[in-house]
């Protein structure tokens, strides 16, 4: 027989306590400050070079000699620009992808950025993409793949061809489509829309993030963004991203954009607008943006600086590209937060 249980006073009591606790607790859990990490690793572009990452990584005590996870509770930032100009893209992503996990589990964390040729990659930006990143996804199914895709879209891809040259015969056009449509490339393509598994992969990640009192962007933050919040940004990457945006002005492909942004570098737009007036110095951009922000310094890549990693304008102004990649022959490096001091780090290239 089951035992009835007395609603009692005392029962009242605690119960009536027991709501106003658990009504009490989401308010507590939402105001809550997040934690900052004790160690914070920045890390900027990569362009396909695997070497020079792992010399980093290890440089910084992020992995050990077998590639794993050893930073224990820090957080890595890698700030975008895995891809192109080197043919190691594909290894260096799911290098990224392993520590994630592995990272979580340890307590630590590890945040890769949106860059502009990650957005390229989702928008078939494809100008600076080498031979050895579509080798990189190429399997025993394709040339069967890019046989079908000709006989498929013959017609369509010889109109298109003689539109330049009218002269051109079938087996000419089709020898240069072969020619420019290399093995891996379309598996590449593939895996990178908007639903594919590196193109999914990508909109999970930000393009911009707010760590303490320390903002990390691949390009930078331009006055005309500087107003707007990390949440918006975010969510109108994520936006072009999904829908391949290709337009000029499009959040991913502006000048101003926080993919493509030089000013924080000291550099012009690299498509001016007629009429516009011309920016402010990098300390008074600094000084707006950080103030908005309740920050105290910002992290770049994107501008290659080839001396190596540094810390400029009186610390409020990390850069991360140091033109690592074989590509560049820069000074592969790393930015590293403890206890609020920024110091940067060079490793020897191997």
């Amino acid at each position: 027989m089951e035992r009835l249980f007395m609603v009692g006073p005392l029962t009242r009591c605690v119960g009536r306590w027991l709501a106003i606790l658990l009504l009490l607790l989401p308010a507590a859990s939402a105001t809550a400050s997040p934690v900052v990490p004790e160690r914070i690793v920045a890390v900027g572009d990569l362009h396909g070079d695997f070497d020079a990452w792992q010399a980093i990584a290890r440089g910084a005590r992020l992995i050990d000699s077998r590639g794993h996870w050893a930073g224990g509770k820090a957080t890595l930032v890698q700030t975008g620009d895995i891809v192109d100009r080197g043919p190691d893209s594909l290894r260096i992503i799911r290098h990224l992808q392993q520590l994630e996990r592995e990272a979580r589990k340890a307590g630590g964390e590890v945040i890769v950025l949106v860059g502009n040729h990650e957005a390229m990659m989702m928008t078939g930006d494809l100008r600076y993409v080498t031979p050895g990143e579509y080798a990189a996804f190429a399997d025993a199914n394709s040339e069967r793949r890019r046989d079908r895709l000709w006989d498929a879209q013959r017609k369509a891809i010889i109109a298109d061809y003689r539109k330049t040259d009218v002269t051109l015969s079938d087996t000419a056009i089709r020898e240069r489509w072969y020619a420019a449509t290399p093995l891996g490339m379309i598996e590449h393509q593939t895996a990178w829309a908007p639903t594919g598994e590196l193109g999914k992969w990508l909109m999970e990640h930000k393009a911009v993030v707010q760590i303490g009192d320390t903002i990390f962007v691949h390009g930078g933050i331009s006055p005309a963004y500087a107003p707007v919040s990390d949440n918006d940004i975010n969510r109108q990457v994520a936006q072009a991203l999904a829908a391949r945006d290709t337009g000029r002005e499009a959040i991913i492909n502006s000048a101003t954009g926080p993919l493509w942004y030089r000013g924080l570098a000291g550099l012009p737009p690299e498509t001016p607008v007629r009429g516009a007036p011309p920016l402010p110095s990098v300390s008074v951009q600094l000084d707006r943006l950080l103030s908005l922000r309740k920050a105290r310094r910002i992290v770049i890549g994107h501008t290659p600086i080839l001396s190596g990693v540094t810390v400029q304008e009186a610390g409020r102004l990390g850069r991360v590209d140091s033109g690592a990649s074989r590509a560049y022959g820069g000074k592969p490096g790393y930015l590293e937060i403890i206890g609020g001091k920024a110091t940067a780090h060079s490793v020897s290239r191997p």
